[in-house]
């Protein structure tokens, strides 16, 4: 079984997480320069099987998408003609940074750390993955 890799795009920087190769726990991997994700992520699959792509979908409280779906969608074209072989599906990113400020907070980072953006990215990279992978969970559940 291959990893899932999770997308927190931003317009300066993406925040990437991934699960393990049994697909149980989703991990921080990295923060890059948007202009450089599409090009970490071939030479991350050259080293680890990947299954899907699961990227941050921007929506806001109205549940209506928000202006940086622009982007996100940009992105998405990109990377689908790039590596056309792996799906990718968009999970709601609502709340995502709230809850990696809150998590930061809570695991008692200093100030200063929890003010470093590239983690905040990467931790909701990976609230966005077990999100995604605990939704997955329930809906087999219900079968």
């Amino acid at each position: 079984m291959g990893r899932i890799v999770a997308i927190d795009y931003g317009r300066k920087r993406t925040g990437l997480a991934v699960t393990d190769t049994l697909q149980l726990i989703s991990n921080g991997l990295e923060t890059v320069p948007s202009g450089t994700v599409v090009q970490f992520l071939k030479e991350y699959i050259r080293k680890e099987p990947v299954d899907l792509f699961v990227v941050g979908l921007p929506k806001q409280m109205n549940n209506e998408v928000s202006e940086n779906m622009q982007y996100v969608k940009a992105f998405v074209t990109h990377l689908q003609r790039t590596i056309p072989e792996i799906p990718v599906e968009y999970y709601d990113e609502r709340f995502t940074s709230v809850l990696a400020h809150k998590a930061m907070l809570e695991g008692g980072l200093k100030k200063k750390k929890r003010q470093d953006k590239g983690l905040v990215d990467e931790i909701s990279a990976t609230i966005i993955l077990q999100s995604y992978m605990e939704s997955k969970k329930f809906q087999n559940n219900k079968l």
